[in-house]
């Protein structure tokens, strides 16, 4: 079963019903799974909240949410590279650990810091267009 991991700068376009919001459904229906932090949820719900829109909870229907630990924050602080923002860290520490486990096949992300990190780390990147 093939996965992919998912994060705000993508889902985001979902939610806001951005021009390239079908390119991104098309993607994710390439996989069989979609997984993300459970960061995702908390960063979703906000951006509904100021954009005042509705539909964060259905857009993440499909979203597997791997749920935050110790052990994912403690790598996300040591994580390269450096230049990665802090709640980036925190979904490439999750995307990394899932990969690790074989239970990723690519991410998912329009952020390109996040992208060049995650290719850093050996992971197929994917921002349709």
């Amino acid at each position: 079963m093939s996965a992919v991991y998912v994060d705000t700068s993508a889902l985001g376009r979902v939610l806001l019903e951005e021009p390239d919001e079908p390119l991104i459904r098309r993607a994710l229906q390439t996989f069989d799974n979609h997984v993300s932090s459970r960061l995702l949820q908390v960063e979703l719900r906000r951006l509904a909240l100021r954009e005042r829109v509705s539909g964060a909870d259905e857009t993440l229907n499909t979203v597997t949410l791997a749920p935050l630990d110790e052990a994912i924050l403690g790598a996300a602080e040591t994580i390269e590279p450096a230049g990665v923002a802090t709640l980036d860290a925190i979904h490439l520490a999750t995307a990394v650990r899932l990969a690790t486990d074989g239970r990723l096949d690519a991410m998912l992300t329009y952020d390109r810091r996040l992208a060049e990190a995650a290719r850093h780390h050996g992971l197929a990147v994917l921002s349709p267009k």
